[in-house]
């Protein structure tokens, strides 16, 4: 094998596959051994995850409740079940089914066993608030007695004055601090159970969650101003200047108007040194889980929260304020594990129909290629090494788990993957038919058919992402699995197949045009054939006569009009010149 150019040029991109597939095995092993979950599990797997169809899961039910106890409305129950899969996706679980039932209830089912940190996101439904923050302490209800010893805040006396001596001008006014409210705010316990509906009007007792549940602060808030259904969006990034990590928020017209006023009114409070009355508290079923202080006044309804964030911290809070807007309360009525709606058996009926597909392939591409056929199957094997370990990394880093649609998608692909190398070597056979050498075969074939698979792969692909955003979430994996398995063929095409194909018209076998090689010219029916147009064929029914003949038999069947007639042109003028040259 002669180390030409093009031959190092075409080892280097094997090379450089083979890293990128190291690389993603070496992400993949980061997950398996080093990275854990809350749970201390391994964070990936080396198996695919299965979807609910396929595996099972847990199945949770939550009863709906609004404030005056009526039945909710189906837009209000269809709002809370859109909210609660925006929540659920958000936290990384794939493949959820969440449906109403019944007109109160929301049935939301998970593959695999849910986690606290999903349960809690799911069951955190109550409708988000904005209120402004007019007392703040720390989450303690005890005191330092004259003994030395914690003694707790005694209840509130009931004879203590529960109304405004003077009517407040907004929420941040101090009128709303009442004497019976701030005994309650000395007594209050945090781990107690929080109203999850508290009256929109009134001033509310709260207390801010930290991590590990531990809670760091405690408010009286003033009565709310806004609602999360004002939020458009809400993003976690990085500050240009500083790189901390902040929540970024976009408000509608209605909160950009009246936060502006807000904004207003505690900047002028943080100017006049009246804190904590310069906070504005983000509270999230009957707790605060933000109150940054306002630090200038905010016209154009884009506010952004800075802190103490992590990555992890900021995108949870986003996440919050993003769909914390649920226009209903839920109560978790059950909670069970259900098994696969269509079980294993549907598994294993779709991993038969992929090997008989894939068989298949290998039988028709070994008849028609001969031994350009192990050229498909192993970019089929390829493929499918690098489509499994991208799944196993998506199921980590995305949650995307494996229906019985996706491996619909993944049977489908083996077809739209041998439909590449098809292309690819028809051209090859066709550049050989024009009198080409193999080597020049290989590239101008590659120059044709690569703008032809571009083209198609483009449409595979844009089909895709159509199914995959209107389509239902039961066909979503079929979508997803499609648009990824045309991607990563497009990567074997390039960075496999091509310079395979490089290094294989080099070797005697298929450089020589060896008849079991696919890339015997004569068989093709290579110009040569013109050119002896005017030799007295060899017949006979048997031997090599015969061979010849029906090799040329098939490669007139597989000419197309435009070489059929410039065949025949051609043995018009050679018919033409030898009238001719008789003549002379």
């Amino acid at each position: 094998m002669a180390s030409t150019s093009p031959t190092r040029h075409a080892w280097r991109v094997l090379l450089g596959l083979l890293i990128v597939t190291a690389v993603l095995f070496g992400i993949n092993a980061l997950g398996v051994y080093v990275f854990k979950t809350e749970a201390g599990e391994p964070a990936s797997s080396w198996a695919p995850e299965l979807a609910l169809d396929l595996q099972g899961g847990t199945q949770i039910i939550l009863q709906a409740s609004t404030p005056d106890g009526a039945a909710p409305s189906n837009e209000q129950l269809n709002q809370a079940a859109a909210i609660i899969r925006q929540r659920v996706d958000a936290s990384g679980v794939g493949e959820a089914d969440i449906t109403t039932e019944g007109g109160r209830n929301i049935v939301v089912q998970i593959p695999g066993p849910a986690d606290q940190a999903t349960r809690d996101r799911i069951q955190a439904s109550a409708k988000l608030e904005f209120r402004a923050v007019l007392a703040a302490s720390g989450p303690a209800n005890e005191f330092v007695g004259e003994d030395g010893k914690s003694t707790p805040f005694p209840a509130p006396d009931p004879t203590l004055e529960a109304t405004p001596t003077a009517t407040p001008t907004d929420a941040s006014d101090p009128a709303w601090l009442t004497p019976k409210l701030q005994a309650e705010f000395q007594a209050f316990d945090c781990s107690a159970e929080q109203d999850g509906n508290p009256p929109e009007d009134q001033p509310l007792i709260a207390c801010e969650e930290g991590d590990q549940g531990v809670f760091t602060a405690k408010y009286i808030l003033g009565p709310m101003e806004l609602d999360g259904t004002v939020i458009n969006d809400a993003t976690a990034g990085r500050e240009q200047q500083s790189g901390k990590w902040t929540v970024n928020l976009s408000l509608d017209a209605h909160g950009t108007k009246v936060f502006g006023e807000i904004s207003q009114r505690l900047n002028a409070n943080r100017l006049a040194q009246q804190s904590p009355r310069d906070q504005f508290a983000f509270v999230l079923d009957g707790k605060v889980i933000s109150a940054p202080v306002m630090q200038a006044t905010i016209l154009n309804g884009k506010p952004s929260i800075s802190g103490n964030f992590t990555q992890e911290s900021s995108k949870a809070l986003a996440d919050q304020l993003k769909y914390g807007a649920l226009p209903l309360s839920f109560s978790v009525q059950s909670s069970d594990t259900v098994s696969a709606t269509l079980g294993s058996q549907q598994l294993q009926y779709g991993l038969i129909a992929g090997l008989i597909g894939l068989g298949l392939v290998a039988i028709y591409s070994l008849l028609s290629y001969r031994a350009l056929g192990w050229v498909i199957m192993a970019s089929i094997a390829v493929m499918g090494v690098l489509t499994y370990i991208f799944i196993a990394i998506l199921a980590w880093r995305m949650g995307f788990r494996l229906s019985l649609a996706g491996v619909a998608g993944l049977i489908v692909s083996i077809g739209f993957t041998a439909d590449s190398f098809i292309v690819y070597f028809e051209r090859i056979r066709d550049e050989l038919r024009d009198g080409r050498t193999i080597t020049g075969s290989i590239e101008y074939g590659w120059d044709r058919a690569k703008r032809t698979i571009y083209i198609a792969k483009s449409i595979n692909i844009l089909a895709a992402v159509v199914l995959f955003i209107l389509a239902d979430a039961t066909v979503k994996g079929f979508a997803f699995t499609l648009g990824l398995t045309t991607l990563i063929d497009v990567f074997i095409f390039v960075i496999f197949t091509h310079p395979v194909m490089q290094i294989l018209a080099r070797t005697e076998f298929f450089g020589g045009g060896h008849p079991l090689s696919g890339l015997n010219a004569e068989a093709l029916g290579a110009p040569a054939r013109a050119r002896t147009e005017f030799r007295t064929v060899a017949t006979g029914s048997s031997g090599r006569a015969a061979r010849s003949k029906g090799a040329r038999g098939e490669a007139e069947r597989r000419q197309t009009i435009a070489e059929r007639k410039r065949a025949e042109a051609l043995v018009a003028t050679g018919s033409a010149d030898a009238g001719k040259e008789s003549d002379v």
